[in-house]
């Protein structure tokens, strides 16, 4: 018997049993994942920004956790000898509508507590002599980092707490007691005293096979990047956003710096067709048969069809992809456009057609399900995982 068991391991699942072992020393847990290494799904697919929390409704977990994650998560990696870079972030106006959103958003960030700085067109041209634009936010405590290496740390330091970490390893039931849980993979079982499950692209299909009642569906959405060529990379010194349309759900195609000094473009969000197929054209038929089977899908659909047409149009044009980054860096051309791997975002869909765009847990005497951790989940990781082992412990 365990004390805990933990279900997934990306950066969630891997922050939380290490806090549960900070807790409760000497403990005994397993941390259980499919995969043949950890961070292999939304972990190891993002793009690696250590978020401020400028977009979030104030009071929103999703403000509070990101101030708070950024701060740990720079903690960490001072701690453990993992490169990160503060580069901070410009997000760009480039029309009359999106210097309105922008001043808007100017005010929510300041309501958020987060330090913002207003730029006009010519210092935004200084700064930054690539980019165009009208005006320009700066956010200067945003970063960069490779978070399969914070999860590398994480592991190791999980290890030498005592827990065990099995790969490969694809839980195919979970059944609840009185006292224990037991979650097992084939012919093999653990009982587990407490059960924490962080299933990302797998959440709601967990949910239900621990027998609760989720009416939720998680819908993948393909983000698709391209990378530019090395002698590109000085292209930007910081990273660079569009300004967000508050009516559409994703943030839209931006200049990401990684940590290993390369830069990324992207993602757009284009509907998946398999869960977890990253190629392009990947497809799933029994993926496809439950997505297409809940109403909810369709009644998203009908909301934003006229934003999935222009996503898909990105995806099979490079051309139209071209042409939402030359807004604001002009100087890109096709050539510039070469092929990365996409990511899948996970994305929690109710049976109204409604995106869940906050944390949503849920939880019995033994059991806490994470159902949906959107973006900025990565960089909130370590206050998520104390907030998941508040519930696990009863506090």
């Amino acid at each position: 018997m365990y004390d805990f068991c933990v279900v997934g391991g990306g950066i969630v699942g891997l922050a939380t049993a290490l806090e549960l072992l900070k807790r409760r020393p000497g403990a005994s847990l397993v941390l259980i994942e499919k995969e043949a290494r950890l961070a292999r799904h939304q972990t190891g697919h993002n793009s690696g920004v250590i978020h401020a929390g400028i977009y979030y409704p104030p009071g929103s977990f999703k403000a509070q956790l990101c101030r708070r994650g950024a701060v740990a998560t720079k903690a960490f990696c001072d701690e453990n000898g993992i490169p990160y870079l503060t580069c901070g972030k410009l997000l760009v106006a480039t029309s009359g509508p999106e210097v309105e959103r922008m001043n808007a958003l100017y005010d929510r960030s300041r309501e958020n507590g987060v330090e913002v700085e207003l730029l006009d067109a010519a210092e935004l041209r200084r700064r930054e002599p690539n980019v165009a634009g009208l005006a320009a936010i700066h956010v200067p405590s945003t970063g960069i980092v490779d978070y399969k290496a914070v999860c590398a740390v994480m592991a190791d330091k999980i290890r030498a707490a005592g827990g065990e970490i099995l790969l490969g390893t694809t839980v195919d039931r979970i059944v609840e007691h009185g006292n224990f849980v037991t979650v097992g993979a084939g012919d093999r079982s653990w009982d587990g005293s407490r059960l924490v499950v962080c299933g990302g692209l797998q959440s709601d299909r967990l949910a239900r096979m621990a027998g609760l009642a989720a009416d939720f569906q998680i819908v993948p959405f393909r983000g698709e990047y391209f990378r530019l060529p090395a002698a590109r990379n000085d292209i930007v010194k910081s990273l660079i956003y569009p300004i967000p349309d508050p009516a559409l759900p994703f943030l839209g195609v931006h200049l990401t710096r990684m940590i290993d000094g390369s830069v990324t473009v992207g993602p757009n969000a284009v509907l998946g067709f398999a869960r977890e197929g990253y190629p392009k054209l990947s497809f799933d038929s029994g993926d496809v048969g439950r997505l297409f089977a809940f109403p909810g899908f369709w009644r998203l659909i009908a909301k934003q069809w006229r934003t999935g047409i222009q996503e898909m149009r990105s995806s099979l044009s490079k051309r139209r992809y071209l042409e939402l980054c030359q807004k604001y860096c002009p100087s890109l051309t096709l050539s510039d456009l070469m092929p990365m791997e996409a990511g899948i975002r996970a994305q929690a869909v109710t049976r109204s057609g409604a995106l869940m765009h906050d944390f949503h847990f849920m939880q019995t005497d033994r059991m806490v399900h994470v159902c949906n951790a959107p973006s900025p989940a990565a960089t909130s990781a370590m206050p998520i995982g104390a907030i998941i082992a508040d519930k696990c412990l009863g506090g």
